[in-house]
């Protein structure tokens, strides 16, 4: 296998065993997964760096709390503010209230959303500063423990529902993450697309001393047509350089 991609599966691995531990991984786990790379010390103080970047402790537990921004805060507060009145719930009757939510009694599923709601935030601020504000992971959350909850006529044993619950609400927030990541990088590609169009409209502009047509932008850059005509319409007309019309 090819080591960039054995490094980057890795590191995946390595980062989602640290949110399931609360964004917290031990130096021995780490250097154990890194071990089939054979790693110098810099390479490996590289990792070290990079997880402490996406905010995941090695050795120590990270102060999740300190990561948040301040309307971050504002929201978390409001948020563990509408929720305080909850009942607080004890282990057992967690497990009897599971037990009915999985027999299908839909006033124990309810309940069983209730027990849970407070557990939200504290996962969702594992993934913070990765491109989704905390008020949306929060609500990705919900959704997933909703839709959860409702499936847990499908476990045998009670004790897997916790289980399940929490992996389904960091599965929705991961995807969220992700969705957002790959919305980024193609509004990325388009813009680099309408830059390159645009940069070269403005050389050949300075060299026939007018605005070009986007055949003649054509014949000169190499670029296709469409990809021109692409460009023009993406930015609303506005490379200045093109007479469009």
């Amino acid at each position: 296998m090819d080591q960039e991609i054995q490094f980057t599966q890795i590191l995946e691995k390595v980062k989602k065993k640290a949110r399931e531990n609360r964004n917290f991984i031990t130096k021995v786990e780490v250097e154990e997964a890194f071990s089939p790379l054979s790693f110098s010390v810099e390479q490996m103080d590289m990792v070290y760096a990079y997880l402490q970047q996406n905010r995941i402790g090695v050795d120590e537990q990270p102060d999740e709390d300190a990561y948040l921004e301040d309307n971050e805060k504002n929201y978390l507060d409001a948020y563990l503010e509408s929720i305080k009145e909850l009942p607080e719930v004890s282990e057992g009757e967690r497990e009897a209230v599971t037990l009915s939510a999985m027999a299908g009694d839909a006033d124990a599923a309810k309940r069983l959303i209730e027990i849970y709601l407070p557990e939200v935030p504290q996962i969702a601020k594992l993934y913070t500063g990765q491109g989704i504000s905390l008020e949306d992971l929060i609500g990705e959350g919900n959704v997933a423990l909703t839709i959860g909850v409702n499936m847990l006529g499908a476990l045998e044993h009670v004790e897997e529902a916790r289980g399940m619950l929490g992996k389904m609400m960091m599965d929705a927030m991961e995807d969220c993450i992700a969705a957002n990541a790959e919305t980024e990088k193609s509004d990325q590609k388009i813009a680099d697309k309408v830059n390159k169009v645009a940069d070269a409209a403005g050389a050949l502009q300075e060299e026939l001393r007018r605005k070009v047509t986007v055949e003649e932008l054509s014949q000169e850059s190499g670029m296709s047509k469409r990809t021109i005509e692409d460009a023009v319409r993406i930015s609303g007309g506005k490379i200045e350089a093109i007479d469009a019309k």
